[in-house]
């Protein structure tokens, strides 16, 4: 028969017993902490203070503002060809709709012949397209605008874009140079370039040292 030692104050309850008894009660002991405060760690333990908060918001802060330009220029250098071959496809289709046997067959043309036909378009932007003079947008630059006007007086015409990133250069003016017979850059570091003319043979790396960092770049491409 098998005797069990006595817990001291408490007749006949043995040492094993007080230790069960302990562990197994809501309100016991285990690893010497009462449950109750044990759970009140956890709780304190569950979250993150405000400074942890506030170095995270930082963290990301500052990811944002490093990713966000590359990301913006990415975008627009992938972007830069399809407005290139868009401004080149009206190119043809005024050139083809010029008034034969006229020696100013551009004297009418504008913005306006521009809007109307990429009013549909998903990489230019129209704004105001019934007007006489409408807005459209190249969307390679922020708030960035495409004008056409005739030049030398109707003998030729002129498309302008405005605002351009620098993330364009030179990939703009390597898709239209081979229906533009001039092609101008200026930039406020450059001042304004010709980077093509009928002297001048049209090359990229030229054209891609007159620009300019930022959305300040103008191009100017004149087509007869």
């Amino acid at each position: 028969m098998m005797n069990h030692a006595i817990a001291p104050g408490r007749p006949g309850i043995s040492h094993q017993r007080v230790r069960q008894a302990g562990s197994g009660h809501p309100c016991g002991l285990q690893s010497g902490i009462p449950l109750r405060f044990r759970h009140r760690s956890y709780h304190r333990q569950a979250g993150l203070s405000l400074i942890e908060v506030s170095i995270v918001s930082a963290i990301v802060l500052l990811l944002a503002i490093i990713a966000i330009p590359a990301v913006g220029a990415y975008v627009i250098e992938n972007k830069t060809p399809r407005v290139g071959e868009e401004l080149a496809r009206f190119v043809l289709q005024t050139q083809i709709n010029a008034q034969p046997g006229s020696s100013l067959p551009y004297q009418g043309v504008g913005t306006r012949n521009l809007a109307a036909m990429v009013l549909d378009s998903s990489l230019l932007s129209v704004s105001d397209p019934l007007s006489d003079n409408p807005v459209v947008l190249h969307g390679l630059g922020r708030e960035g605008t495409v004008q056409v006007n005739p030049a030398d007086a109707g003998a030729s015409f002129s498309i302008v874009l405005d605002r351009v990133n620098h993330a364009a250069c030179p990939a703009l003016a390597s898709v239209i140079q081979r229906l533009a017979h001039t092609i101008a850059i200026s930039s406020p570091s450059s001042g304004s370039a010709t980077v093509k003319d009928e002297n001048l043979e049209y090359n990229a790396l030229n054209a891609e040292s007159r620009c300019s960092k930022g959305d300040v770049n103008t191009f100017t491409f004149t087509a007869s």
